[in-house]
């Protein structure tokens, strides 16, 4: 049975604290604008993250390299390159599940800048993953294919026009297995044909010098890159959302 059920434009305008932004205007304001004004630090936040202002008075989220906490199965200052790199993938699969992200310099140095968004709350968040919503398939997907280490509950931002996405992807892109997510609910499912679709597209952007490949040189090393095209292609040959690994843990802590 075809599935004719509406879903979501994947580059529909964001909803921000002041308004809804196209993504393309947003990533030319996030690139251009000449300061980023600290407004208050993320309290919660494992690693240094500021709330920010640039011009427009649009806000991002900065994540300066020199803030982030040493990681013992993580190349030291590569997270915030991992968030850069999370976004060029969500785009170039059409997957439109991270907000945008960008690299460049800041009041702390270089680090990542993501759009602020304007979203349903923590609760919503876990209310649709506590009832399997099908509109969380494309944020699982999204997470096999870059080997998310830490999906919780709340670094998912339900939008009001149905759309999902996700952020905090520093820990994603390892060569080894290290999928961590409270979204195992699709887990041995067949994929869709959007779904084989959006998996061919990868599979070609990072065969031989694909475009994909090339953005993703100045951010990953050759290997991480690799094991990318590898679990793309692995995910083509077994057609379903994969399972637990049984030689690291499925869940992440705290779930939320």
């Amino acid at each position: 049975m075809t599935d004719t059920t509406a879903k979501p434009d994947w580059r529909a305008a964001l909803p921000t604290a002041t308004g809804l932004i196209e993504i393309d205007e947003a990533i030319r304001l996030m690139r251009l604008s000449p300061d980023i004004t600290p407004l208050g630090r993320i309290a919660e936040a494992s690693n240094a993250s500021f709330l920010c202002e640039i011009d427009g008075g649009l806000q991002v989220i900065y994540k300066p390299i020199r803030g982030e906490q040493p990681l013992w199965d993580f190349p030291e200052g590569s997270l915030a390159a991992r968030e850069t790199a999370a976004y060029l993938v969500s785009e170039a699969l059409e997957l439109g599940v991270v907000p945008p992200t960008i690299l460049r310099d800041g009041p702390a140095g270089e680090g990542a800048v993501q759009l602020w968004i304007d979203h349903a709350g923590v609760q919503r968040a876990v209310d649709l993953v506590n009832a399997t919503d099908e509109g969380l398939r494309r944020l699982t997907l999204f997470d096999a294919i870059v080997n998310n280490g830490d999906r919780k509950g709340g670094h998912i931002l339900p939008l009001p026009d149905g759309r999902i996405l996700g952020v905090d992807h520093g820990v994603t892109f390892a060569a080894e297995p290290k999928l961590r997510t409270v979204l195992w609910a699709w887990r041995s499912k067949a994929f869709t044909v959007e779904e084989r679709e959006i998996i061919a597209g990868g599979v070609q952007g990072l065969a031989d010098n694909g475009a994909l490949r090339a953005q993703l040189a100045p951010l990953l090393d050759g290997e991480e890159i690799d094991a990318l095209e590898a679990r793309l292609n692995d995910l083509a040959a077994t057609d379903c959302f994969p399972e637990p690994s049984p030689d690291w843990p499925p869940l992440p802590w705290p779930l939320v």
